[in-house]
């Protein structure tokens, strides 16, 4: 990898540290390669992503960055996943760890605090953004559903009076 490479590297990850909601560093060593690409699909799906990068150009892209704490984890065979959603790629590494004990979780960042293993499990098992919408969207729906049944409701009592009287009188 010759100089202007290892610039672009740099950057890329610079702009990848500086725009993520969540970064997580692990060690994969002895992982398959058919394990690494089931690990990225799952990342895929999730929206997030995973970079293998030098560790030595990854503490120069996190100089000056909010989360350049987690350069201490960058050490031995390293990779990062990422997303811009503050859960999802959490999620995703903790769900993969679990089934396949040959990634082992370093630590993480989420905006500029540091996360330990137990601090990227626990950012893991809080709802992701969806959910959170969905949730929201649920609890101001069901108040105007209620009212919307109650207005509606009247209506159809009358309704249904009306049509016994004409039942009874024909």
């Amino acid at each position: 990898m010759d100089r202007a490479q290892k610039e672009k590297v740099v950057e890329e990850l610079g702009q990848i540290f500086e725009s993520s909601g969540v970064v997580v560093v692990a060690h994969y060593e002895g992982l398959t390669v058919a394990e690494m690409q089931d690990l990225r699909a799952r990342m895929r799906e999730a929206g997030g992503s995973v970079r293998v990068a030098k560790n030595r150009l990854a503490k120069i892209a996190l100089e000056g960055k909010p989360c350049a704490s987690i350069a201490d984890y960058l050490t031995g065979m390293t990779v990062l996943s990422y997303s811009e959603d503050p859960v999802a790629a959490a999620k995703v590494v903790d769900a993969f760890a679990k089934t396949n004990d040959k990634l082992k979780v370093l630590g993480g960042a989420m905006g500029d605090s540091a996360l330990d293993p137990a601090g990227v499990k626990a950012v893991a098992q809080m709802p992701s953004r969806e959910e959170l919408i969905a949730s929201i969207v649920g609890c101001i729906g069901a108040p105007a559903s209620n009212i919307a049944g109650a207005i509606g409701a009247p209506a159809s009592n009358i309704a249904s009076i009306l049509s016994t009287i004409e039942e009874k009188a024909a």
